[in-house]
C-alpha cells in the first residue's frame, strides 16, 4: 500500500486515519523549520535579539488574517490545553459561582476546569448533550437550561473530540453573553478544519491548536482574548514583560511574547503551513476543508453501512473528523498489558494496518471509532476500515 499524496512523510505501510489526535506536518512545512532552526544556531543573538521579534510580528499577522482576528490579539502557546488553563487562571471566582462544560469536553481541559473550581469553592456544573442527536439546536437547548444566575463561565468545544460534533459555537456564545455569561471556546480541532472569525465570534477566549488540521509542526497553537479581557490575562510563566517600561505595544503582547528560552520555530513557520496547505488543491483553504469534510462523511457513511447502525449526527454537525458508535460485540475489556489503547485499536493496527482511535464513551463500556480526513486520505483506507470491522461483527 502507498499514500496517495507525496508531500508527507508518513509511513506507507500504514493506514493513517487518526489525523485528529496529533496532526501530520507536511516536508516543506518541516524542512522550513530545518532551515529555520539552524538559522537560529548559527548565531543565536542574532536570531533572538535582533530578528525573532519582527518575525515573531509577522508570523502572528498572518495566523490573525487566516483566523479572522488582529495579530496584537493573539498569544503563541505550546497547545490548546495550555490555551484552556490560562484562560481561566484570568477568572475571579467566589464560592457559590458556576461554570458550565458539557460532557463531551476533552479530559484534560475538563480537569482543569475541576482544578481552579476546587481552588475558588465553586462548582463545576456538567451539561448533558445528546448523542446521537437530531440538530444542532439540541445542544444550545441543552446548555441554556443549565444556566443560573451563578453561572461566571462556559467552556465549550468547537468540535469535540470524543464524538467529532461541530458545535454552533456563535449560537451559543451570542444566548450565552445575552445571559451574562462569558464564553471560553476549545478550539482545539477547528482552525484548518471549519472557516472562522474570531473578531466576529466575540468570545471572552477562543484556544486553537495549529499542529491538527493547519499542519503546523508540534508546539504550535495560539490564545485569542478578547481585548477588553487582556488587562486581566497573563501567561502561566511570568517572565520580562510583567515590569517591561516598552510602550510601542501592548502588556498583553509583552507578557505573552517572551517567557523564557525556548524553541519559537513552530509557530514562525505558521505562514509557511498556511502557505503549503492552502496550496494542496487548486480551491485553496476552501476546497481543502470541502474535500477533507466530504471524505470524513464517507468515511462515516461506509461505516454505519457494515456496522448496521444509524448515522449519529446529522452532516451539518460533521467537520473533518466523524464518529460511529460500535456495536457491543465489537466491545473489548481492557488489557492490563498494554492500557494506553483499546485492544480493538491494536488489533486493527497489526491485523489490517489501520492507524484509528477506539474511545470509550460516555463510559467504559461503550465505544466509538473515530475516523479523521486529511489530504492524504483516499476512500478505500475507510472501505478497508469498514471491511474489518463488519467481518468482526
Amino acid at each position: 500500500m502507498e499514500t496517495s499524496y507525496s508531500p508527507w512523510i508518513l509511513d506507507p505501510a500504514v493506514r493513517h486515519l487518526n489525523h485528529g489526535s496529533f496532526g501530520a506536518t507536511p516536508r516543506a512545512v518541516l524542512d522550513a523549520q530545518s532551515a529555520l532552526r539552524e538559522r537560529m544556531e548559527r548565531n543565536l543573538m542574532q536570531f533572538f535579539v535582533r530578528d525573532w521579534e519582527p518575525r515573531f510580528d509577522a508570523a502572528r499577522a498572518a495566523l490573525g488574517a487566516f483566523l479572522g482576528a488582529s495579530g496584537d490579539d493573539l498569544a503563541a502557546i505550546p497547545n490548546a490545553t495550555a490555551g484552556v488553563n490560562t484562560a481561566l487562571r484570568a477568572l475571579r471566582l467566589a464560592p457559590g459561582d458556576e461554570l458550565l462544560v458539557t460532557d463531551h469536553e476533552y479530559n484534560a481541559c475538563a480537569n482543569a476546569l475541576q482544578a481552579v473550581a476546587d481552588a475558588a469553592g465553586a462548582r463545576v456544573v456538567v451539561v448533558a448533550v445528546p448523542y446521537p442527536l437530531r440538530d444542532a439546536s439540541e445542544v444550545v437547548e441543552a446548555i441554556m437550561a443549565r444556566v443560573t444566575d451563578r453561572t461566571r463561565l462556559a467552556l465549550v468545544d468547537h468540535v469535540t473530540s470524543q464524538t467529532a460534533l461541530v458545535l454552533p459555537v456563535e449560537r451559543i456564545v451570542r444566548e450565552l453573553r445575552a445571559r451574562g455569561v462569558e464564553v471560553l471556546v476549545d478550539g482545539a480541532h477547528a482552525p484548518g478544519m471549519v472557516p472562522l472569525d474570531l473578531d466576529a465570534l466575540g468570545a471572552a477566549f477562543y484556544t486553537g491548536n495549529l499542529h491538527k488540521w493547519v499542519c503546523a509542526p508540534k508546539g504550535a497553537a495560539f490564545l485569542h482574548v478578547r481585548r477588553d479581557l487582556q488587562p486581566r490575562v497573563h501567561p502561566l510563566a511570568i517572565s520580562h514583560g510583567a515590569n517591561s517600561t516598552r510602550v510601542d505595544r501592548s502588556r498583553f503582547r509583552l507578557e505573552f511574547d517572551w517567557t523564557g528560552t525556548d524553541d519559537p520555530t513552530p509557530f514562525l513557520v505558521v505562514p509557511d503551513a498556511l502557505r503549503v496547505m492552502g496550496a494542496m488543491l487548486p480551491g485553496g483553504w476552501d476546497e481543502l476543508r470541502a474535500r477533507n469534510r466530504a471524505l470524513a462523511l464517507y468515511g462515516r457513511d461506509v461505516l454505519c453501512h457494515s456496522l448496521g447502525v444509524s448515522p449519529p449526527a446529522p452532516d451539518a454537525m460533521i467537520g473533518s473528523m466523524a464518529t460511529v458508535p460500535l456495536p457491543a460485540s465489537l466491545v473489548r475489556a481492557p488489557s492490563t498489558r498494554e492500557p494506553e489503547m483499546d485492544p480493538l485499536q491494536w488489533e486493527l493496527l497489526r491485523a489490517h494496518r489501520v492507524e484509528v482511535p477506539i474511545i470509550p464513551w460516555p463510559d467504559m463500556e461503550h465505544r466509538l471509532v473515530r475516523v479523521s480526513a486529511q489530504r492524504y486520505n483516499r476512500r478505500d483506507e475507510y472501505d478497508a476500515l469498514a471491511a474489518a470491522l463488519g467481518a468482526m461483527v
